[in-house]
């Protein structure tokens, strides 16, 4: 990789030319996506999946950027939610899963195959059925086809799976709002929205590096091996969702996990090969050749994170700078939990897409997942 000194991400014209398919541009469109999706919402969408009540449990059924809306409403509606929520990302139903279960089947796309596999399974054992995805897709055919079944329609138009997940957590927040499994209230939905468009102001293109924490973030991250943790389940999502955006925009390795299970392991590579490094002020790359890889810790804090959560990563913390390992904190702000996830969702992904272009890299192919496709098809 080539890194871009900091000035190239505040030159407009280079963020422009560095970034063809304009990931930018669809990072600011989160906040959006919230109002849009709240716009079009038509409670008789659901009302025929709803209308019995709470479900026994609730699957969602998703893979890359669409499953990954399963684990935020999971961690929106929080440990002390009646009715267990967890995520699939696979082929094939849990043998628990049946009529008193509801599976929300989540697709940007609408014709993902491992979800339209699972989602097929369980309209044949009876159980409750929404799917979430592009109208007139494969997904929408399917679940059309079910008694009772439910379908919201997605208008994603060109944004990747990866930049529309707004467009999934919006509805599912909605289905658990209409199933009494938490509140969200139209206030903040509007909350999160806000949080969204303040951090496209304060990160986007035309805020200088000096004052943008995304773009000094991603200026770090670039030539480093990312080691991510959260605190709480919203500061965990947080966490795989930026490896995740890491792995995708600035195709880059990283571990990501959350507090306290990285204690028990993770922890142990502070004093592995990628801890210390060489901190010669006098490096050049051109003459010297690349530097090594360093491990670089991001300490991913929601504010209502579990006091000992917060102690644990003040103490890593510490743990991992006495090796010489630099650390990065992301803070989500105070409120409601949809407009924390927001708060550190929103910071998350900017610094996802400028860490790719400070690396040289054109953050919106997929070669890798495309060929892929093609291959096992």
């Amino acid at each position: 990789m080539s890194f871009a000194y900091p000035s190239s991400l505040d030159d407009l014209t280079a963020l422009e030319a560095a970034d063809p398919g304009q990931m930018l541009r669809a990072t600011a469109d989160a906040g959006a996506q919230i109002r849009r999706s709240v716009g079009l919402w038509e409670p008789e969408w659901i009302s025929s999946a709803v209308v019995d009540g709470r479900p026994r449990s609730v699957l969602v059924v998703g893979m890359g950027g669409s499953g990954i809306s399963g684990d935020a409403l999971a961690a929106l509606c929080g440990t002390g939610c009646a009715v267990p929520i967890s995520t699939l990302r696979g082929y094939t139903l849990p043998g628990w899963v049946g009529p008193l279960d509801l599976v929300i089947a989540v697709s940007c796309s609408g014709e993902t195959q491992e979800t339209l596999g699972v989602t097929a399974q369980a309209i044949a054992r009876g159980a409750r059925v929404i799917g979430i995805g592009s109208a007139n897709s494969a997904l929408h055919t399917l679940v059309q086809s079910a008694p009772g079944a439910a379908f919201v329609p997605v208008v994603a138009g060109a944004l990747m799976p990866r930049a529309a997940l707004w467009l999934m957590v919006t509805p599912l927040v909605l289905i658990a709002d209409a199933l009494g499994l938490s509140s969200f209230p139209a206030s903040v939905l509007t909350q999160a929205a806000d949080v969204l468009d303040e951090i496209a102001v304060e990160c986007g293109p035309s805020s200088q590096s000096d004052d943008n924490r995304a773009k000094l973030l991603a200026q770090s991250l670039a030539p480093s091996l990312p080691m991510v943790w959260g605190t709480g389940g919203l500061g965990s999502v947080a966490a795989y969702r930026m490896a995740c955006q890491l792995n995708e925009n600035a195709k880059l390795p990283v571990v990501s996990g959350g507090f306290p299970e990285v204690n028990h392991n993770q922890v142990v590579t502070f004093d592995g090969p990628f801890a210390a490094t060489s901190t010669d002020i006098f490096h050049d790359p051109d003459l010297d050749g690349a530097a090594p890889t360093q491990l670089r810790l991001v300490l991913i804090r929601d504010s209502g994170e579990h006091t000992q959560d917060g102690r644990r990563a003040d103490v890593s913390s510490g743990i991992a700078r006495s090796r010489g390992i630099p650390v990065d904190v992301v803070r989500s702000v105070e409120g409601h939990q949809l407009v924390r996830l927001a708060s550190l969702v929103g910071v998350i992904d900017w610094v996802s897409v400028y860490t790719a272009i400070a690396g040289g890299v054109d953050p919106t192919p997929i070669s890798s997942i495309i060929e892929l496709k093609e291959r096992i098809s």
